[in-house]
């Protein structure tokens, strides 16, 4: 059974209820992936994976706050000797999750041209799809030892069906939903309209939907989900809202974000009850010169320093780091007991 897309927001019956006690927490994933120029087509071939070794380091740092991270892992980085060596350890202990990331143009069988509507995955032939998915997320059970429960489309890009193969594959959360933006300018989902809240993705409640967190911040972020979709043919001009102090769209992540408007995100999160904070951001990140945030040491160390931050202040808050477990023993315990 196909169940309810994806791309499609839910109704208020499909969000998750969390058990007693469960509080709010937050969860750091990994957009875990092979190096390439985000200027340049896509391309098959032009990758690298030297950044991988420094996936180490974070998780090292990671460990020394309590923070369990989650690597959703695409197809060359599970392939690479160094994923394991840098990190499997700590996942096979429980110090950190493994998921899945599919970048279709790197992940075979590769049946399609290479162009920017295939780049997301969902819009790929059904078949196409689900032959990709089962052959990366083989390659990460055999890498890691363990079978991934939780799966990001890289690009956010969902299809129609994707929920299908999930359900197919084990994956018990997908974390793909990427609230209050809209990629269907060049082919992909539109997510403005879905919640920040998680929620059940199908009737049956196997699948758990934990949509990545961007809230807007100002006298105007009622207005938000408005204001934004207008501003494509003036981007300049969320740049001038931002600067009055009248709106500004937070996303919860270090790459393009301050450290002062991500605080700022995070306390309007948590005043609005959210029960996790998903943050976000990509493995090239962590070594100079791979992608636009990270082009030196001292902005690798920004890049250091923001976490630094965001931790010290969400233990502040009483917000505590949670994990893929822990998110579905928690969520599956509260939902038991409710009707159906």
């Amino acid at each position: 059974m196909s169940g309810p897309s994806l791309l499609e927001p839910p109704g208020k019956e499909a969000r998750a209820a969390f058990r007693e006690g469960f509080g709010q927490r937050f969860i750091v994933t990994v957009d875990t992936e092979e190096e390439f120029d985000w200027d340049a087509p896509l391309d098959r071939e032009k990758h690298s994976l030297v950044t991988v070794p420094a996936l180490r380091q974070f998780q090292q740092f990671c460990e020394d706050f309590g923070v369990i991270p989650t690597y959703l892992i695409d197809y060359p980085v599970a392939c690479s000797p160094e994923a394991p060596a840098a990190i499997g350890d700590a996942v096979a202990n429980g110090r950190a999750d493994v998921g899945v990331q599919l970048h279709p143009w790197v992940s075979p069988p590769f049946e399609e041209e290479v162009t920017e509507f295939n780049s997301y995955a969902g819009n790929l032939p059904f078949e196409l799809e689900r032959a990709k998915f089962h052959t990366l997320r083989d390659r990460i059970e055999q890498a890691f030892g363990t079978a991934p429960r939780i799966y990001r489309a890289g690009r956010y890009g969902l299809g129609p069906r994707t929920g299908e193969i999930l359900r197919e594959c084990g994956i018990a959360i997908d974390t793909s939903v990427r609230a209050r933006f809209d990629y269907s300018g060049a082919g992909g989902p539109n997510y403005r309209d879905h919640p920040l809240h998680p929620y059940w993705a199908d009737a049956g409640r196997s699948l758990l939907e934990l949509p990545l967190t961007t809230v807007y911040w100002g006298p105007l972020r009622q207005m938000g989900n408005v204001i934004y979709p207008h501003l494509w043919r003036a981007p300049s001009m969320r740049g001038v809202l931002a600067r009055a102090g009248l709106l500004e769209r937070i996303a919860l992540t270090p790459e393009g974000i301050t450290a002062e408007e991500a605080l700022r995100g995070v306390d309007i999160a948590i005043d609005e009850g959210l029960p996790v904070l998903v943050f976000s951001f990509h493995s090239p990140s962590l070594a100079p010169g791979h992608t636009p945030y990270v082009r030196g040491e001292a902005d690798l160390e920004a890049l250091y320093a923001w976490w630094r931050t965001l931790f010290a202040h969400l233990e502040r808050r009483g917000v505590k780091p949670t994990s893929v477990s822990d998110i579905l023993s928690s969520v599956e315990l509260a939902s038991s007991h409710e009707p159906s």
